[in-house]
């Protein structure tokens, strides 16, 4: 995954990832270390790296579609139940997320609630679900151009697929 500013921050594994209800996410951050000839240093304010002049972590607040989201959604997916084994896709389990992400895509209030109560095998889904996520930014992509092919219409944007499938796998938790 490329950054624009560098290398990313290392996350803290002393603090969980914490999702918003607007879809956003609290991730916790590692300030990079800094060495006393760095130009920047003396002009950077404190915590500008994201943690405290005492090297504690700090946070940054990711948004759908933005660089490291899906990938902190993944890891907040598994937070959720860390003994949980690694995401298997089945074809059934597949299909079914496809018409489910269309159905919440296409709804007029993105209703999550009613369409995975429709589901017939929510397990099955939600484990395809999180396989497009553990497979990062160009698996979403991918999954929602599988989406507009087998259920029609326009391609979502990776951010829509992404923040649709983090409400689904809140509902399904």
């Amino acid at each position: 995954m490329g950054h624009l500013f560098g290398s990313p921050p290392e996350r803290s594994t002393t603090m969980d990832i914490v999702r918003n209800a607007d879809g956003t996410l609290l991730v916790p951050v590692v300030p990079q270390r800094r060495h006393e000839s760095d130009d920047q240093a003396d002009s950077a304010p404190p915590g500008a790296d994201g943690g405290t002049e005492s090297g504690e972590p700090g946070t940054r607040l990711l948004h759908p579609g933005e660089g490291g989201f899906d990938e902190a959604l993944a890891e907040w997916d598994s937070q959720q139940n860390p003994d949980r084994a690694a995401a298997l896709s089945t074809p059934g389990g597949r299909q079914e997320a496809m018409t489910l992400v269309h159905a919440v895509a296409i709804s007029p209030d993105h209703a999550v609630g009613p369409a995975v109560e429709a589901l017939e095998d929510p397990e099955a889904s939600g484990e395809a679900l999180r396989h497009v996520l553990v497979g990062g930014v160009h698996s979403v992509e991918d999954f929602a151009v599988e989406v507009a092919a087998s259920e029609g219409g326009e391609v979502l944007p990776a951010h829509e697929a992404t923040k649709i499938i983090g409400e689904v796998l809140a509902e399904l938790d």
